[in-house]
């Protein structure tokens, strides 16, 4: 077992002073008598004598929370190993457009869970044109109005899947928009530093680790409307750290939304739809490519094609998948506090 934030622990710094001020600062309830001359020989009684109970659930309740904080792990493994692979970050729009239908496997769904779906395909593979890609550092950015990093370059691909779920469309009307630029630009700078990031996550085991290629596919449906960055500055960017951009366009020219009213549901047309000429500039200036996806076929034949292209012998420490044991520690602290709770509303009631 290993603990992802151990610092998390100096929380516990703290429990002492606590349980000070608990019995020391705080008074007990009384009430006042004429004389105690009566009950002075009487001794302690039992429930007198457990009055600590409720207290020590609740310490023991605090140290399993700051231990579920620390983020206990279990199951993680390094295996040295020589494999073909590249550094890869998935730029992914979830703009309120990217919630325009497109076909996947017979069914309408929106074109964002259309990319994560055949992202995971990429990924994992498929067992008929998609190999996987097992050895590869994998991370993800995502953008509307801000770019966000989904995802930070690993090899434990087991993980991907639920920072996957977490990419939604947008839903507020002030976060929406496409920030191209941002989204690249932000890809690029996770990149620039793959290196660090392997040599961080392995412990420094892994000297002389060299990344041969790295490469950024973006995948939108729009044109860049918003941010800090122009995309003529983020492939600069690129350009100038050796990344490659493959530039996917996805829906083709137009696509439809559906919408809910009062009156039933229809589609709606959506705007102007990808900018080819950005798109193919990202790619031309890294040295990468340009492509048009209009279904799961289209972009399942984009990343054949980046399979084919993109390889490079590099010496990597792959990472075993592993499993958050955060839970049952959580789960137990609220236990002890529930029964500390009923304790303290029944058998350990005190009045006044």
């Amino acid at each position: 077992m290993r603990f992802e934030t151990p610092s998390a622990f100096l929380l516990l710094l703290l429990l002492p002073a606590w349980w000070f001020i608990l019995k020391r600062a705080v008074p007990l309830p009384a009430l006042r008598f004429s004389s105690a001359t009566l009950v002075e020989g009487v001794g302690r009684s039992l429930r007198q004598r457990f009055l600590w109970i409720p207290s020590f659930l609740r310490f023991c309740s605090l140290v399993l929370l700051i231990s579920a904080l620390a983020r206990p792990q279990q199951g993680v493994e390094q295996v040295r190993e020589v494999s073909e692979g590249v550094a890869i970050m998935m730029v992914v729009d979830r703009s309120g457009s990217m919630g325009a239908e497109m076909n996947f496997d017979g069914r309408r769904m929106t074109r964002l869970d259309v990319v994560k779906k055949v992202f995971v395909e990429f990924v994992r593979g498929n067992q008929k044109d998609l190999p996987g890609r097992p050895n590869d550092l994998i991370g993800m950015v995502s953008f509307a109005r801000y770019a966000d990093t989904i995802c930070p370059l690993t090899l434990a691909h087991g993980a991907l899947d639920q920072f996957i779920k977490s990419v939604q469309l947008v839903t507020q009307k002030d976060e929406d928009g496409t920030a191209i630029g941002d989204g690249v630009a932000l890809a690029a700078a996770r990149l620039k530093t793959a290196e660090e990031t392997v040599l961080k996550q392995t412990g420094g085991d892994a000297q002389g680790f060299r990344i041969k290629s790295k490469i950024i596919i973006l995948l939108t449906d729009g044109q860049n409307n918003i941010g800090s960055r122009t995309p003529a500055q983020a492939a600069a960017l690129a350009k100038e750290w050796g990344i490659k951009i493959y530039a996917v366009g996805v829906g083709g020219e137009e696509g439809l939304l559906r919408r809910t009213g009062i009156l039933g549901t229809f589609l709606v047309p959506m705007g102007e739809g990808v900018d080819k000429k950005t798109l193919k500039m990202l790619a031309d200036e890294t040295g990468g490519m340009f492509f048009m996806a209009e279904d799961e076929q289209g972009l399942r034949a984009v990343y054949k094609e980046i399979d084919a292209l993109e390889k490079s012998r590099v010496e990597s420490l792959r990472y075993l998948d592993y499993r958050e044991l955060f839970v049952p520690f959580a789960l137990s602290a609220m236990v002890l506090l529930m029964i500390e709770i009923l304790l303290k509303a029944t058998i350990f009631r005190r009045a006044p």
